[in-house]
């Protein structure tokens, strides 16, 4: 595809712009992007189009190593207030075999904060670090509209059955809702709709989250 259909296209969200880049166009030879609008599209797209944007998204040089970091990228714009939180969670997520690229945050638009790159799987999370004793579930709702995944990174003591519980009524609350991801320490406890809807659930997630 050449550059000037791609430019053509890059403005309209038709079958044409989500077809796979067939060309030998390198990567820095790419048309330049409007970031927020390519973060916005994320919002509309679903399926085989969707991981194809997440795809699409790292593969811009917009992304630059973190220094002093494995497999930890930034986009410019993503070194905000929150980035020492945001570089946290990243490692953990590293270590458990994923590249990770931090997302900028465009004003006006809800974006995510990960897109987590684990062999050929991309997925997107919005990160919630919890501190304290506050209410994971008014932290999960805040992702709403954001993405389908959330990472919570357990930084404090918290009770393993109300975090369960919130978890499940989270996917109850949330129909568009596919994934919670929990960090604590060096473990990643990994929540999906069917697991959180069984009975045995939290049950199940404390022997997890305690062992």
């Amino acid at each position: 595809m050449s550059s000037s259909i791609i430019k053509q296209h890059r403005i309209c969200l038709c079958p044409y712009f989500l077809l796979p880049l067939q060309s030998n166009l390198t990567k820095h030879q790419m048309p330049e992007y409007n970031i927020a609008q390519e973060l916005a599209r994320l919002h509309i797209l679903s399926g085989a189009n969707f991981v194809r944007q997440l795809k699409m998204l790292v593969s811009l040089n917009i992304f630059k190593p973190v220094e002093n970091e494995n497999d930890i990228f930034a986009a410019e714009g993503s070194h905000r207030e929150d980035f020492p939180m945001l570089l946290d969670a990243a490692r953990k997520a590293v270590a458990h075999g994923n590249k990770v690229y931090i997302l900028p945050n465009p004003q006006g638009i809800r974006t995510a904060d990960f897109i987590f790159v684990n062999k050929s799987v991309f997925k997107m999370y919005d990160l919630k670090t919890i501190h304290g004793k506050s209410s994971v579930m008014n932290r999960l709702l805040e992702s709403i509209g954001q993405t389908t995944h959330v990472l919570l990174n357990m930084t404090a003591d918290y009770d393993a059955r109300l975090l369960a519980k919130d978890i499940s009524a989270y996917f109850k609350i949330n129909p568009d809702a596919f994934e919670v991801l929990v960090f604590k320490g060096s473990k990643s406890i990994q929540v999906k709709r069917k697991a959180a809807m069984d009975k045995g659930f939290v049950k199940k997630f404390m022997f997890t989250y305690y062992k």
